[in-house]
C-alpha cells in the first residue's frame, strides 16, 4: 500500500542534503552508465570482427605456397613450392573431405580493364567455381563461373556491383556486355554482392584457365582454397595435416616444414576470436559490476549519515510505538529509490549513446572497419538494473539494522 507520509519522508531528506544525494546518484548513475558503454563498445568490436569472418567461409582452409626452410632428401632449403593446376586436382580428388575448392590465379603487370572509350583500374581474380562459396559471394544477377567455363576456356567474366556501377551505371543491365582486359574481350555474365568489406565488390572473375591461357602461365595458380563441410577444428586440423603431407610427396619437401606451404585455418582462428571475446566481455562485467558495487557503497555510506542524523526521530518513532520493521522498511525504501532513480537515468544516457553512435556508422554511413553496429542486450541491462536494486536494498540493510538497535531514551536524550 502506498505510503504517503514515508514517501515526504524520503523526499524531504533528499531536499535537505541536495549536494550529497547528487553526489551519491552519480556515483549509481556513472556504475551502470560504464557497465551499458562498455557493453555496447565491446559488442560493437566483436560485430565488426564476426562481420569480417562472413565475408569468407569459416569452414575454411587458405594455402599459400612458401619457400622450404629445411633441407629434404638431398635437396637443399630455400627452395620455392609453386602451386599448379595438378596439386589443384590433387587435392579435389585425393582428399574426400573437401567439398568445395579453387585455386587463384593474379594477373601480373599493371593494366586497366575497358569498356568501349571508358578505361577503369580493377584486381582480376581467375578462380574455380567453388571460389563462390569460399567468399561466400552473392550473384544479384546472371550466373557465376561454371565448370564448362574451365573445360572450355571461355572468356567470360562475372564482375562486383561497384564494377558494374561505374563501368554500365546503376540502370543499364551491364549482362551481355564484353570489358576488354589485357586486350582480349571478356563478356560480363554475372554481378555479385559481397556482406564482407566494399572493396571485395571491386573484383572481377574469370575462369582460372582462361587467365592461365591468355598469360601462358603453364596451370600455375597462386593460392589454394576449400571449405571442409562440417568437420569440427580437430578434424579440419588432420584434414590440413593430410593436405600438407600429400603436397609434401609431389612437391618433395619435408611435411613438417610450415614455411613450404602456408595454411590458415579460418574454423580455429574463428574460435579464437571467440574465446579471446569470451575474456573481454567477462573482463567488462568485471570492470562494470565493479564500478556498479562502488557506487552501491556510497549509497550505503550516505544511509548511514542519514541514519545518524535521524537519530532522535527515530528514537522518538520507537518510543511512540514503531516497529523494527517499518523502521527498516523506511531506510530501505530511501536506499531502493535513490538506487533505482539513478540506475535508471544511468541506462537512458547509456542506451543513448550508443544509438548515437549507430546513427553516426549507419545512417551518416561512416564505414570504420575495426567498430560496428554497437549494440546493448535490453535483457542484459535489465538483469544489470534489478542487480542494482538488490544491491541497493543491501546497501540500506547494514543502515536500516543500525537504526532498529539505537535506543530509544538514549536517542531522545541526544
Amino acid at each position: 500500500m502506498f505510503d504517503y507520509e514515508k514517501w515526504q519522508e524520503i523526499f524531504n531528506s533528499i531536499r535537505r542534503h541536495k549536494l550529497r544525494t547528487l553526489l551519491t546518484a552519480l556515483s549509481v548513475w556513472w556504475g551502470i552508465f560504464m557497465l551499458v558503454i562498455l557493453m555496447g563498445m565491446g559488442n560493437g568490436l566483436q560485430n565488426s570482427v564476426e562481420h569480417n569472418f562472413k565475408d569468407d567461409a569459416i569452414n575454411s582452409l587458405w594455402m599459400w605456397p612458401g619457400r622450404t626452410s629445411k633441407p629434404y632428401k638431398g635437396l637443399p632449403a630455400g627452395r620455392w613450392i609453386r602451386f599448379t593446376n595438378e596439386d589443384y586436382d590433387l587435392v579435389k580428388n585425393q582428399i574426400e573431405q573437401v567439398d568445395n575448392i579453387t585455386g587463384r590465379y593474379y594477373p601480373r603487370g599493371e593494366f586497366a580493364i575497358k569498356y568501349k572509350e571508358k578505361s577503369l583500374s580493377f584486381d582480376i581474380r581467375a578462380v574455380h567455381p567453388g571460389h563462390q562459396f569460399l567468399e561466400n559471394t552473392i550473384v544479384t544477377n546472371g550466373r557465376f563461373i561454371n565448370d564448362k567455363d574451365i573445360e572450355e576456356k571461355r572468356k567470360v567474366c562475372v564482375i562486383g556491383k561497384i564494377v558494374a556501377e561505374d563501368f554500365f551505371g546503376r540502370e543499364m543491365d551491364p549482362i551481355g556486355e564484353y570489358l576488354s582486359i589485357k586486350g582480349v574481350k571478356f563478356q560480363v555474365v554475372g554481378v555479385f554482392y559481397d556482406e564482407g568489406h566494399r572493396r571485395e565488390m571491386q573484383y572481377v572473375y574469370t575462369p582460372i584457365t582462361t587467365m592461365q591461357s591468355v598469360e601462358s602461365a603453364n596451370g600455375r595458380m597462386h593460392m589454394m582454397m576449400m571449405t571442409v563441410g562440417n568437420a569440427s577444428i580437430a578434424e579440419s586440423k588432420f584434414i590440413e595435416a593430410r593436405i600438407r603431407s600429400e603436397l609434401a610427396v609431389r612437391h618433395k619437401f619435408d611435411p613438417n616444414d610450415r614455411e613450404a606451404i602456408y595454411i590458415n585455418n579460418e574454423a580455429e582462428n574463428y574460435e579464437e576470436f571467440q574465446m579471446v571475446f569470451r575474456v573481454i566481455k567477462a573482463f567488462l562485467w568485471f570492470v562494470g559490476i565493479g564500478s556498479i558495487i562502488a557506487g552501491v557503497i556510497g549509497v550505503s555510506n550516505i544511509m548511514l549519515i542519514v541514519v545518524k542524523d535521524r537519530t532522535k526521530e527515530i528514537g522518538i518513532r520507537k518510543a511512540i510505538g514503531a516497529t523494527p520493521g517499518s523502521i527498516i522498511s523506511m531506510i530501505l525504501q530511501e536506499s531502493i529509490f535513490l538506487t533505482s532513480v539513478a540506475g535508471y537515468i544511468g541506462v537512458i544516457s547509456g542506451f543513448s549513446l550508443i544509438y548515437l553512435l549507430n546513427y553516426i556508422l549507419v545512417e551518416v554511413e561512416f564505414d570504420f572497419e575495426y567498430f560496428r553496429d554497437p549494440e546493448v542486450d535490453f535483457m542484459t541491462i535489465l538483469y544489470a538494473l534489478i542487480f542494482l536494486v538488490i544491491c541497493g536494498a543491501l546497501a540500506g540493510l547494514i543502515p536500516a539494522l543500525q537504526a532498529v538497535r539505537i535506543n530509544a531514551v538514549t536517542a531522545m536524550k541526544g
